[in-house]
């Protein structure tokens, strides 16, 4: 990201900037990724957060939205094993959102877009969220589709798969190529489940046993497969963001007045 992406990020800005920004009627993006949560032994640790921040610049273009600094503590409970990985509990996530976001709107923004790389985030980004104006406010998962979801399933060659596998690594080695240690890259053992619990890498006999952490096969991936999810995923961003946007808001309810009581 450079110079060009300055004009999006608020925490590039003065404060008087953001105003006028504000005032001209710019819709707000608030990005949610990791930036302490491990992807492998071939990811960085900030891996969500460089997704969440490289979507954001690029939806928030076409539509001229403010981006605001990204929400990296999460609710990430599946990957505590790992040395630096960090999780919220879900209740304390889910009021971090909350009250970041009625602050947002309460700032005088008239929409706010929430961008989710997550997946234990997407329920309390649900409940936070369901606590405000929901005309105003839309909460978007990065892979939610409906391109991108055919996409993945035609690409993808591993038997299973959903954190630093073959898709993501493929999205890394498209984005920021330069921290990509394919080198490093190994595939997590067969799993009995469709969705694994917390990931553990001290104990071979557990079903949840992934050595680097990965979840799927990230040996499989490449940057062309990462160029056309990503294009898969940013028309998809790119037409809700659209449609969002476009969209008057409804009428916030007025408050009840008070009646003086009867004599």
């Amino acid at each position: 990201m450079g110079a060009d992406t300055d004009r999006h990020f608020i925490e590039r800005m003065t404060w008087q900037q953001v105003a006028r920004r504000i005032g001209d009627g710019a819709a707000a993006i608030l990005p949610i990724g990791a930036a302490a949560k491990q992807h492998g032994f071939h990811l960085p640790l900030n891996t969500d957060r460089l997704q969440a921040e490289w979507l954001a610049a690029r939806i928030a273009e076409p539509v001229d939205a403010l981006i605001w600094p990204t929400l990296t503590y999460g609710h990430y409970p599946a990957f505590v094993e790992y040395a630096g990985s960090s999780s919220l509990s879900a209740a304390t996530f889910e009021t971090l959102v909350h009250e970041v976001a009625a602050g947002i709107l309460g700032g005088g923004c008239g929409k706010l877009l929430v961008l989710n790389t997550g997946i234990s985030t997407l329920a309390p980004v649900d409940r936070a969220l369901a606590r405000l104006n929901t005309s105003r406010v839309m909460h978007v998962w990065t892979h939610g589709g409906p391109r991108y979801p055919r996409v993945a399933k035609g690409l993808a060659q591993q038997g299973h798969g959903s954190h630093a596998d073959e898709l993501e690594t493929s999205l890394m080695l498209a984005l920021a190529p330069h921290l990509v240690d394919m080198a490093r890259a190994e595939a997590s053992p067969a799993m009995t489940q469709d969705t694994p619990g917390p990931l553990t890498p001290s104990d071979p006999n557990s079903p949840n046993y992934s050595r680097s952490g990965s979840y799927g096969d990230p040996t499989l991936a490449t940057s062309a497969k990462g160029e056309m999810l990503l294009a898969a995923m940013l028309d998809d961003l790119n037409e809700h963001v659209a449609a969002f946007v476009a969209k008057p808001p409804a009428a916030e309810p007025k408050p009840a007045t008070m009646q003086s009581p009867s004599r």
